[in-house]
């Protein structure tokens, strides 16, 4: 018997095993097509902020992840020697109508205010002009905001690296093609799809999008469902831009520059889709937005299309924690696009939970108890 049965194994699981680990708990993780398969293996890994209005514990939690990423990655680089293509590069948005100025202005306020980590300030500002080679001098009539706290990961390298970091750890197991057809929290034990079991102490629920229907299997009353799919299109390009320069970002659309010449493009955030893993016409249009916001990339070959299903709870925020009904199963999953600037913290809080050794106060509306609750 594990002691600890990660199923999934996605950025949210290997966080979650690489915690128990050193944690020095038994732990077995369970991934039912290959590490990177699902929504964490795409292609963009912008690290967004929220806007820094209306400043509430959340935020504050999400500040706190982000900052404390870059230490957290320094770490697993230095254990691994292998990089997983961070870096706090930036974020840059034009703003196309006059009132997104006076907004702007204020967001700068709140900046200065909320954005501090110790001796370390974060700034949103904005400026007339600047990064010329970049973004195209038409785009932002009214000026452009340029913040320090958004940064970039390789998604793929991440994973490698969270994989390779679990190598270190005897005690962790992590076994691909392994799909999970059932969890019986109440008698501690999983089906498989090949027809075996597997017995636990300690079930997390990690398998992003197919986390859904085996929580809504479980409901002891009759309630909505706890989350669907929201699929995502993205592209990679190549192109000679300076890795550093920053991510650029209006209405939806991301221009991510990562090393080796490579530049990411993305996403679409379809509700309704036939084709869940194909690319279309909506990634077309994505590409030629990216090109009239960046010229440099007129000429850059797409080497890469991508599309995926990410996990959005129906509560919207990650659902994280103990599963109010079951106590020897946590749920982790359900960070839609936010997954890979907290999944280090969430993961680090459902082995502490486990543990008895809570430390960090996560935002209520995270809490799986509270996502339940709405359900119902």
């Amino acid at each position: 018997m594990s002691e600890v049965l990660i199923v999934g194994g996605g950025i949210m699981g290997l966080w979650a095993a690489l915690m128990a680990g050193r944690a020095g708990i038994e732990t077995r993780l369970l991934e039912r097509k290959n590490i990177g398969a699902g929504a964490s293996g795409g292609l963009l890994g912008a690290l967004m902020p929220h806007m820094p209005d209306r400043w509430n514990a959340k935020k504050q939690f999400q500040f706190d992840a982000l900052v404390s990423l870059e230490s957290e990655i320094a770490r697993l680089e230095a254990e691994t020697g292998l990089s997983a293509g961070y870096r706090r590069s930036g974020r840059i948005m034009p703003l196309g109508r006059r009132h997104l100025r006076e907004i702007a202005l204020g967001h700068e306020q709140d900046a200065e205010r909320y954005w501090i980590a110790g001796d370390r300030r974060f700034h949103w500002r904005l400026g007339d002009a600047g990064f010329d080679g970049w973004l195209a001098a038409d785009s932002a009539p009214f000026g452009i905001v340029h913040d320090t706290l958004a940064a970039r990961v390789a998604p793929r390298n991440l994973l490698a690296t969270l994989r390779a970091a679990l190598v270190q750890f005897p005690h962790v197991q992590l076994e691909e093609g392994a799909e999970v057809s059932t969890i019986d929290p109440q008698r501690a034990r999983l089906a498989l799809a090949d027809g075996s079991e597997v017995t636990f102490g300690h079930c997390i629920l990690s398998a992003g999008v197919a986390s859904f229907p085996m929580i809504d299997r479980l409901a002891e009353r009759p309630q909505a469902p706890s989350g669907g799919a929201v699929k995502g299109q993205a592209a990679l390009l190549r192109a000679e831009i300076d890795p550093a320069a920053p991510i650029i970002f209006t209405d939806g659309l991301y221009i991510v520059p990562h090393e080796n010449g490579h530049v990411a493009v993305g996403s679409t955030s379809e509700n309704q889709f036939a084709e869940p893993f194909s690319t279309d016409a909506q990634l077309d249009a994505l590409i030629d937005r990216a090109v009239a916001l960046a010229p440099i990339l007129r000429d850059a070959r797409v080497i890469e299309r991508w599309a995926g299903l990410r996990p959005k709870a129906t509560g919207r925020e990650p659902m994280v924690g103990r599963h109010p009904d079951h106590q020897r199963l946590s749920v982790l999953t359900g960070g839609f696009k936010v997954s890979f600037g907290m999944a280090h913290v969430l993961a680090g809080l459902v082995i502490d939970e486990i543990t008895g050794q809570t430390t960090i106060d996560l935002p209520q509306s995270f809490r799986c108890e509270t996502h339940i609750a709405g359900l119902q």
